[in-house]
C-alpha cells in the first residue's frame, strides 16, 4: 500500500456544495460498562458534506454528557450549526488541510472539529477515486484488531474471553475500576494464562491507589489504559515510574505536543491514537509520527462507533506505527443493524480495510432514517 504522490493531490479542488448533520440513536445489542457509567445506546452526530456528484461522512465520538472529557452532543451540534457549518458550506478546498483556517478561531472542542475534519478527508478521497488509508501513507491491507470487554462478573467475563478467543481476536482489554480489579485479573489469569491482556481504567484511580496498580504487574498485562485523570500527565509519570507494566495514555494525550511531554516524561510508553478525541485525521496522523520517532507503539482505541466511525478507524490504522492491536472489532458484535450497507467483520483477529473511494463505506439509508432523530441540511 502506498501513498500517493502529496504534490499531485494538491493539484485537485472540491466545492463544499451542501451539509446535511443528522443526530443518530443506535441501540447496542448488550449495555456497555466502565468506570465512568453505562451505555444502551449509541448516540452520535453523523455530518454527511457533498461536493461535484460525491459524498464524504464522519461521525462524533462526544458523550451526551461530560462524562470521557468536557465535550457534549449538544455543544458539538451548536458549534458545528451556528459557526462551523454555515462557513464550510460554499468553500472550495484543494486539500484537507485548506479547512484549518476555519476551524481556528474556536478553541478546543476538538471531537466537533473532528467531525468536520474527518469528513472533509473522507470527501476529498473520493472525489480522487482513492481510498483514504493510500492518501495517509497506510502500509498494511487489514489490521491486527481485539476486543474491550465491559465491566461484568467474574463468570460473564470468562465466557466473554472464551468467545473471543474462539473468535480469534489478537488482544483481550478489560474494562476495571476501583475494586474491580486484581481478584478480576487473577480469576482470568487462571482461566487463560497466555492471552495478550489489557487493562482500561478510564481514569478512576489516584496515587493513592498504587499499590494496587503495582499489585497489576504480577499479571503480564501488555499495558495498564489511563489509570489516572483525564488532564494527569505528570502523576503518571511517577505510576510508570513505580511500574514494569507499560501505561498507556487515552483521554490525556489530545495533541502531538500533548504526546511528545508524556513521552519525553516518561508518563507512558504505549499512546492510544483516536482519531476523534484529537481533532482528526491531521492530529492523529502527527501523533503516531511523534510517537513513532520516541519508539512508542501506538494503538486505535474505540468509542463504539458505527461503521462510519470504524471504517475510518481502519484506513487510519494501516499507518506503520500502529503495532498493537486496536479496539476496532466486528461490528456486530455491537449493532443489530449497522447504519452502513458493507459488513465490517474480523475474521482470525483481521479487519480488511474497506475497499474503495474514502473510507470504502456507504450509508443504508432505510437502517439510518429510523434511528435519525435531527436532520438539518445547508445549501451553497
Amino acid at each position: 500500500m502506498r501513498a500517493l504522490s502529496y504534490q499531485c493531490c494538491m493539484t485537485h479542488a472540491i466545492k463544499i456544495e451542501r451539509a446535511e448533520l443528522r443526530l443518530v440513536h443506535l441501540p447496542l445489542l448488550t449495555p456497555f460498562v466502565i468506570s465512568t457509567g453505562t451505555m444502551t445506546h449509541k448516540t452520535f452526530p453523523l455530518l454527511v458534506l457533498r461536493g461535484e456528484g460525491v459524498d464524504g461522512m464522519a461521525e462524533g465520538v462526544m458523550d451526551p454528557l461530560p462524562d470521557y472529557l468536557e465535550e457534549t452532543i449538544a455543544g458539538a451540534l451548536d458549534l458545528l450549526r451556528n459557526a462551523v457549518l454555515p462557513r464550510l458550506v460554499g468553500l472550495r478546498i484543494g486539500s484537507p488541510s485548506d479547512i484549518a483556517p476555519l476551524l481556528a478561531p474556536w478553541r478546543g472542542n476538538r471531537m466537533a472539529k473532528a467531525v468536520v475534519e474527518m469528513a472533509v478527508w473522507d470527501l476529498w478521497a473520493r472525489s480522487l477515486n482513492q481510498p483514504l488509508c493510500h492518501l495517509l501513507g497506510g502500509v498494511r491491507d487489514r489490521i491486527e484488531v481485539g476486543v474491550s470487554l465491559g465491566i461484568a462478573p467474574l463468570d460473564v467475563t470468562l465466557d466473554r474471553i472464551a468467545e473471543a478467543q474462539a473468535q480469534g481476536y489478537r488482544r483481550v482489554k478489560l474494562k476495571i475500576k476501583q475494586g474491580h480489579d486484581l481478584t478480576l485479573l487473577a480469576g482470568v489469569r487462571a482461566e487463560f494464562p497466555d492471552i495478550k491482556l489489557t487493562v482500561d481504567a478510564n481514569t478512576d484511580y489516584t496515587l493513592s491507589d498504587l499499590p494496587v496498580l503495582r499489585g497489576m504487574d504480577a499479571f503480564d498485562l501488555d499495558y495498564i489504559e489511563q489509570p489516572l485523570a483525564f488532564d494527569d500527565i505528570l502523576d503518571h509519570v511517577q505510576v510508570q515510574a513505580a511500574l514494569n507494566t507499560a501505561i498507556c495514555l487515552d483521554e490525556s494525550i489530545r495533541t502531538a505536543k500533548d504526546a511528545r511531554i508524556a513521552l519525553q516524561m516518561g508518563a507512558a510508553r504505549v499512546i492510544n491514537i483516536k482519531v476523534g478525541r484529537v481533532g482528526g485525521i491531521a492530529e492523529a496522523r502527527a501523533i503516531h509520527d511523534v510517537s513513532a520517532a520516541f519508539g512508542a507503539p501506538v494503538w486505535c482505541g474505540g468509542m463504539l462507533e458505527s461503521g462510519v466511525g470504524r471504517a475510518h478507524n481502519i484506513h487510519l490504522a494501516t499507518l506503520p506505527n500502529f503495532t498493537k492491536p486496536g479496539d476496532t472489532s466486528s461490528a456486530s458484535r455491537y449493532f443489530a443493524r449497522d447504519i452502513v450497507n458493507e459488513p465490517l467483520e474480523a475474521t482470525d483477529g483481521l479487519m480488511p480495510v474497506p475497499p474503495g473511494p474514502g473510507i470504502g463505506v456507504t450509508l443504508d439509508h432505510v437502517a439510518l432514517d429510523a434511528v435519525s432523530e435531527v436532520i438539518e441540511v445547508w445549501t451553497a
